[in-house]
């Protein structure tokens, strides 16, 4: 956390002096993993996120964007459709600790400094770096157990509807995938020392994991009016 503060404290001293319109605030809703355990069904959530929002909006239908997301996951092999994942019965838990940089796209334009109500659907695409638990199926007990953590890329996309509330806040509804690199959110591609020592691999290891999130922000807007002459 107190990582995520120092990165949002600076990206705001670097917009700090510019005639531009800027939105802070926060997000919560829940999580779903999708990989080589439990359910494949990405609804309904089965975790906890929240996190950090901040957005420089550049003009009226695009703004760069900053997130920073807390999220569990976790997979139930009980909780599956396929009767091998039932009798397998593998569960883990996991968590994410993301921060993503990206653009926010409008479908119509969205300006806070015209005094009437503003309504959008938009669409968010970035990259993405997170944490994570690395997890490894012990031999011993056949269970699935931390050994290591470690960071990895991910590209968030999402989708939503934004609306203002007030003349300086702003809800957005949003729905958003991580495809991520790695493969191991669940123990089911263990690497470096225990793939070394146990090799023990499951599921389809040619398959990245995904992680979903599925929840509503409130943000407040700031700054002067910004001239949008030039985009």
């Amino acid at each position: 956390m107190k990582y995520f503060a120092v990165v949002f404290i600076a990206v705001l001293s670097i917009f700090k002096s510019n005639a531009q319109t800027y939105e802070l605030g926060g997000l919560i809703g829940g999580s779903k993993y999708i990989g080589d355990v439990g359910s494949t069904q990405v609804f309904p959530p089965t975790d906890i996120a929240f996190g950090g929002i901040f957005k420089w909006n550049r003009s009226p239908r695009h703004s760069f964007r900053l997130n920073a997301l807390i999220a569990g996951i976790s997979g139930d092999d009980s909780n599956a459709k396929e009767s091998r994942r039932i009798e397998r019965g593998y569960d883990f838990k996991n968590t994410i600790t993301e921060l993503s940089l990206g653009l926010e796209y409008t479908f119509w334009d969205f300006d806070l400094h015209t005094g009437k109500p503003q309504n959008t659907p938009y669409l968010f695409l970035g990259v993405g770096y997170f944490g994570h638990k690395s997890l490894y199926l012990n031999p011993t007990s056949n269970e699935i157990e931390q050994y290591d953590s470690e960071w990895k890329m991910a590209i968030p996309m999402a989708v939503g509807y934004k609306f203002t509330l007030a003349t300086k806040a702003v809800m957005g509804i949003e729905f958003g995938a991580r495809y991520t690199f790695t493969d191991n959110l669940d123990g089911s591609n263990p690497t470096g020392r225990l793939e070394d020592d146990f090799g023990l691999k499951f599921g389809n290891v040619n398959n990245r994991d995904w992680y979903f999130y599925t929840g509503v922000y409130l943000t407040f807007a700031f700054g002067r009016e910004p001239c949008y002459c030039n985009f």
